[in-house]
């Protein structure tokens, strides 16, 4: 190949170059500006406040006046507050009980809704209406059906001659009751989820299993089980996430009511106490780190033990 043939190639071979890297920068130029309103919705929401509140967190702030630091005094403040260490207390319990009894009702009315029955459109519509009805409303019906003198539930229990206890005012039952509520309004996503990930199973496996012979709740405990446990730990994660983080539901059963703030007081609800009643920003922001810091860490206990118990198909 001569001389000037190999110069026209490398030309050529450039100018190729150019082209592509001008097209290049063309594309991440308009990708840039169609997720800009998105970076900026970030931004300004989200990463700007959490910086803002984390530096909160070292400084004692009215909101009003100039914020003076304080280091570490608003953390050793909180846990030196036995109302704080209830609102813990309180969150875990809230947490521990709603995550499992949750996914195991959707579980079950999952595995329901998976089979071949009529109406089953309007099963599942039925199971998830209370997931797209608003927080605030749930909270307002369940109080009445749980008031104790003229509540929907005591009615029935007292046709029966049944004790009718007072599910809100007894200090005793009162977060259990919460509980409950708060697992209806959260197993219709889960049993949508749950219900995905067993229409992942592959039929053969159970076909295999009906000529072993294994029975029915063998099958479910040795194929089903294993199979959606990915479906399983994703429901435990967003579950306990949110959780933990559990504000409006408590903020409408409590009302006015100073006698549920006990039994009832969670940490997102005792942020809301400190930041917007008592005006107290830098206690309230110290609070809302010490919940992320939770978070993240039993978030990475759980992908951490996952590993034992999610098995995952091929």
């Amino acid at each position: 190949m001569s001389t000037a043939s190999v110069l026209k190639k490398s030309k050529s071979n450039a100018a190729v170059k150019n082209k592509r890297k001008k097209r290049f920068n063309r594309e991440a130029f308009w990708a840039y500006l169609f997720i800009l309103p998105t970076l900026l919705g970030l931004a300004v929401f989200y990463m700007f406040p959490a910086v803002a509140s984390f530096l909160l967190s070292f400084t004692r702030w009215d909101g009003l006046t100039a914020p003076t630091y304080v280091g570490l005094e608003n953390v050793i403040t909180l846990f030196q507050d036995s109302s704080f260490i209830r609102a813990i207390v309180n969150t875990l319990i809230f947490t521990a009980v709603s995550v499992p009894l949750s996914a195991a009702f959707a579980t079950v009315i999952a595995i329901m809704l998976n089979q071949k029955i009529k109406g089953m459109v309007f099963y599942r519509t039925l199971y998830f209406l209370p997931v797209v009805t608003m927080p605030v409303a749930v909270g307002m019906v369940w109080k009445w059906l749980y008031n104790t003198d003229y509540g929907l539930i005591n009615y029935v229990l007292g046709i029966f001659n049944l004790p009718q206890p007072s599910w809100l005012f007894d200090p005793n039952i009162a977060l259990f009751s919460v509980i409950l509520v708060y697992v209806w309004m959260t197993v219709g996503n889960n049993v949508i989820l749950i219900l995905a990930g067993l229409q992942g199973v592959s039929k053969t496996y159970y076909e295999a299993a009906e000529i072993d012979g294994a029975s029915k709740i063998r099958q479910f405990f040795s194929i089903t089980l294993p199979l959606i446990t990915p479906t399983l730990f994703f429901v435990f994660i967003t579950g306990m996430i949110s959780s933990l983080q559990v504000f409006d539901l408590i903020f409408i059963m409590i009302g006015d009511s100073t006698a549920l703030l006990e039994p009832l007081r969670t940490v997102v609800y005792a942020v809301y106490e400190y930041g917007f009643e008592y005006s107290q920003m830098g206690i309230a922001s110290a609070q809302a780190f010490l919940l992320f810091i939770a978070i993240l860490a039993i978030t990475i206990i759980q992908f951490v033990f996952q590993k034992k118990w999610v098995h995952y198909d091929g």
